[in-house]
């Protein structure tokens, strides 16, 4: 679990730029083979299609290192995400895009 939080808030503060947490899609939309798992073929088929920015790292979000991402690492990298979020709108320092 401390693996998946250290590599996708790494992976967003590399970035510069806030995600954006509204948008964080369903798990099973981007499983579509319906294996349980996003693969990294499926990942990258529709990464491009997220309203995420940045969207997450593949790799970071796969901590068990197995080439899919299972619902519970997705949710632990939409928790991150979504608070790293919050975390950057309060944030008054330059590294957020949208601090005040």
């Amino acid at each position: 679990m401390t693996k998946t939080l250290v590599a996708i808030a790494s992976a967003l503060l590399l970035s510069g730029a806030a995600a954006v947490a509204a948008e964080w899609p369903d798990f099973k939309s981007l499983d579509t083979d319906g294996s349980g798992k996003i693969s990294r073929v499926e990942w990258e088929k529709s990464v491009g299609k997220l309203k995420l920015d940045p969207a997450p790292v593949f790799s970071a979000m796969d901590t068990d290192d197995n080439n899919g991402i299972d619902e519970d690492e997705w949710a632990a990298a939409e928790k991150t995400t979504k608070a790293y979020s919050a975390r950057c709108r309060e944030a008054s320092a330059s590294w957020c895009k949208d601090a005040k």
